[in-house]
């Protein structure tokens, strides 16, 4: 599961008293202290982390269409599923721009044809029966103020610790992860952002090898044998955070 944040630096939330969940989990998981957005504002971010790509869009345009491969559409050719949770969608499939404080410019399946209305689901949906039966990627996406975009770390981290804490705590015994990371900076700091992962697999540390959004998406694209969709395919995909198995 990937949750994404907003425009925050990563010296504004890791160290931050205001984020303490955020930092329990960096302190239980792997934190890796040179990850680094893609571009600015933020659609481009969300849009390379989900097709790698941002298509040469650079502005938060809605609604915009796209005709590419997308991390979805590989999944679901593979008989996998995937659904993408945004807090404040007025209903399964909605196209709608905004709505309240919902976005759709922070939820890239939106943009690509030929994806299943179903993949586009509202967050009252997470976890429904159980989290054993969530999809196998999902994306949460917190609406902009729970997301920190209009309101302060603290509100956000609050809301992560009301409603991501339960899954966790369970993906720490089901071999499932958590990646919880920013879509950019404040426009100060070079796109220096916070990326954890957390988990069953992971081998808590800091980890201080540069990535950015596109290995993210190539470690994810490598764990279900997936095509490695554009600039995911000249990345490296994260290797050194996990336990060894037998």
């Amino acid at each position: 599961m990937v949750v994404i944040l907003e425009n925050h630096q990563y010296g504004a939330v890791i160290g931050n008293s205001q984020a303490s969940y955020l930092n329990s989990l960096a302190r239980t998981g792997a934190l890796f202290t040179a990850s680094y957005a893609v571009g600015h504002p933020s659609e481009p971010n969300y849009l390379a982390l989900f097709s790698g790509s941002t298509h040469g869009v650079t502005s938060d345009q809605c609604p915009i269409t796209l005709r590419r491969p997308n991390l979805a559409a590989d999944l679901i050719a593979k008989d996998r599923t995937f659904a993408g949770y945004s807090e404040g969608l007025p209903g399964t499939g909605s196209q709608t721009c905004q709505s309240g404080d919902y976005a759709r410019k922070h939820a890239p399946w939106t943009d690509f044809a030929g994806l299943p209305r179903t993949v586009n689901q509202p967050f009252t949906r997470f976890g429904a029966g159980g989290f054993a039966r969530l999809p196998a990627v999902s994306f949460v996406i917190p609406d902009l103020c729970h997301d920190m975009h209009d309101c302060s770390v603290g509100t956000g981290d609050a809301w992560l610790r009301a409603h991501l804490a339960g899954y966790a705590m369970w993906a720490q015994t089901h071999r499932s992860l958590l990646i919880v990371t920013f879509d950019e900076d404040d426009g100060s700091h070079s796109n220096h952002i916070a990326t954890i992962f957390s988990g069953q697999q992971v081998r808590p540390g800091r980890y201080h090898t540069p990535i950015n959004h596109y290995n993210v998406l190539r470690t994810i694209e490598q764990a279900y044998g997936l095509p490695f969709r554009g600039q995911a395919s000249t990345h490296f995909p994260i290797t050194s955070i996990w336990r060894q198995t037998r």
